[in-house]
């Protein structure tokens, strides 16, 4: 920061503005919270352990308080087992039952509330948002939506779309004040879009190499997947999304249900993603739909007729290949594109989403684990203003 003095600038050491002891341990917790897939205690002690390395805390305020503010504020709740299931804090007495020692912890709607808009902040910090929104289809006319740009005045339009005050000043300039009169010519029209509605399935891979290599692959997904949530919700509240993840078989997860994501000894069941994606989409009633899959690795699993699964985790297997493109295919009858966001980089498993890609007629982006929001969010524009209908 420059400071003007007699002499010219001084320049000084940067200070992040005011925050409370809460707040600062609050915006770590939230972190970690997401990275230990809603744990609250592995949460809690990493918190320690970064307290004891960088001094977070200090005798007014420690770590103990900061876990009574959480729960004082409706961030967290405490349950006990009574032996025949859960009770809640409440339930259990004011004192909570000390002879039952602490129960167990665990975060509220309110907190999953509040990580969803962190991760649309921190993904899409950028945006500014409106009132209640929906997209925009690229063509104007009587639409319902104000772009702010205005036209002459064309047969049909209606009356609530012709701005008197911009009326007016034509008037004014043609005619004079003088003989004031307002004709058809002096009528200006605020020109409008068409809303229109997307449906959209968000397909997650929770297969084993979402984490291996050491590398954490699931946690940035999940962020997209709680940011991508809270955008539609709040910005297009009219778009519909859906959640799946894919494993050994796949199966819808709710929004509220995103911060507890985690990866399980899975292969990727490819197949049964797109299946279950696609009946979803089925029973929409939007024109406009899409698929959007964010994955790391390459089909090695599918569901045979008889319930046994044909694995393979060697190479590309011909077989589960030739039923992934299949399964790109039906959704191109469909008019459901496909955009795969593939974290992988190794050029074979490029060959196969390209070949993917191409059966579907949808769109491929090869993408690291940085900027992997930006791109979702950019491809979701496009696709609503290209596959809107007028």
């Amino acid at each position: 920061m420059a400071m003007n003095t007699r002499k010219g600038f001084r320049f000084t050491t940067y200070e992040a503005p005011d925050q409370t002891p809460f707040e600062k341990l609050f915006d770590i917790f939230q972190e970690l919270i997401t990275h230990t897939s809603g744990d609250f205690d592995e949460a809690i002690d990493w918190l320690r352990e970064l307290d004891k390395e960088y001094e977070l805390t200090d005798e007014d305020y420690t770590i103990d308080d900061f876990i009574e503010d959480l729960k004082a504020k409706g961030y967290i709740r405490e349950e006990f087992d009574d032996g025949g299931g859960q009770i809640g804090e409440d339930e259990a007495g004011e004192d909570g039952d000390e002879g039952q020692g602490r129960g167990k912890i665990s975060i509220t709607a309110k907190l999953e509330r509040v990580l969803r808009q962190r991760a649309l902040d921190q993904i899409f910090g950028k945006l500014r948002r409106s009132g209640s929104g929906s997209h925009r289809t690229g063509k104007s006319g009587r639409g319902d939506e104000h772009t702010g740009d205005f036209r002459e005045y064309r047969f049909g339009d209606t009356l609530e779309h012709i701005s008197m005050t911009e009326s007016l000043k034509n008037a004014q300039i043609n005619h004079g004040i003088g003989a004031f009169t307002l004709d058809e010519n002096d009528l200006v029209v605020e020109d409008t879009d068409h809303k229109a509605q997307m449906s959209t399935v968000l397909m997650i891979d929770i297969s084993h190499s979402m984490i291996l290599y050491g590398e954490d692959r699931i946690t940035p997904a999940k962020k997209v997947a709680m940011a991508l949530a809270e955008l539609i919700t709040t910005r297009y509240p009219k778009d519909t999304l859906d959640i799946l993840v894919f494993g050994n078989d796949a199966w819808p997860i709710p929004i509220k249900d995103l911060p507890y994501l985690k990866v399980g000894p899975y292969h990727t069941n490819t197949v049964a993603g797109l299946q279950l994606a696609m009946d979803m989409l089925r029973r929409k009633r939007n024109t406009n739909k899409q698929i959007f899959m964010i994955t790391d690795g390459k089909p090695s699993c599918i569901r045979l007729p008889n319930g046994d699964y044909y694995k393979n985790s060697v190479g590309l297997d011909d077989y589960i290949v030739e039923k992934c493109y299949t399964m790109a295919q039906q959704a191109r009858k469909l008019h459901i594109p496909i955009t795969t966001f593939m974290i992988a980089q190794d050029p074979y498993l490029k060959q196969f989403v390209r070949e993917f890609t191409q059966a579907n007629n949808g769109k491929a982006i090869y993408t690291g684990l940085n900027g992997l929001g930006e791109m979702l969010f950019e491809d979701y524009e496009q696709n609503r203003s290209r596959r809107i209908k007028g």
